[in-house]
């Protein structure tokens, strides 16, 4: 994975805000009807609606969290639903903790 990209990924309030509301998606989209928030993902529209942005912007948003791998994004019908990645989470923030306890 490109370092890079994961750090301009949480250079955002907005998309560290998308990854502190999808850790916890039932709590935040119990609403969710149309699939299990938890184990499918949460549609893009309810994101959008909770950011308080248009669908375009937090499209842009979640493409950038998605290509930094923090989350993954699957197509049903007509909705995409995204859903954290832990597994790439914790290995950035491990990766992250190397670097800044590194001596020189």
């Amino acid at each position: 994975m490109d370092r890079s990209i994961q750090v301009k990924a949480l250079a955002s309030e907005q998309r560290l805000t998308i990854l502190r509301l999808l850790a916890e998606p039932d709590r935040h989209f119990s609403h969710q009807w149309s699939a299990n928030a938890k184990s499918f993902g949460v549609c893009m529209t309810l994101i959008a609606k909770a950011l308080g942005v248009a669908q375009p912007t937090v499209s842009r948003h979640l493409d950038i969290l998605r290509q930094a791998g923090f989350i993954t994004v699957r197509k049903h019908l007509k909705w995409s639903y995204c859903k954290r990645d832990e597994t790439a989470i914790r290995d950035y923030l491990d990766w992250l903790e190397s670097e800044l306890s590194m001596k020189f």
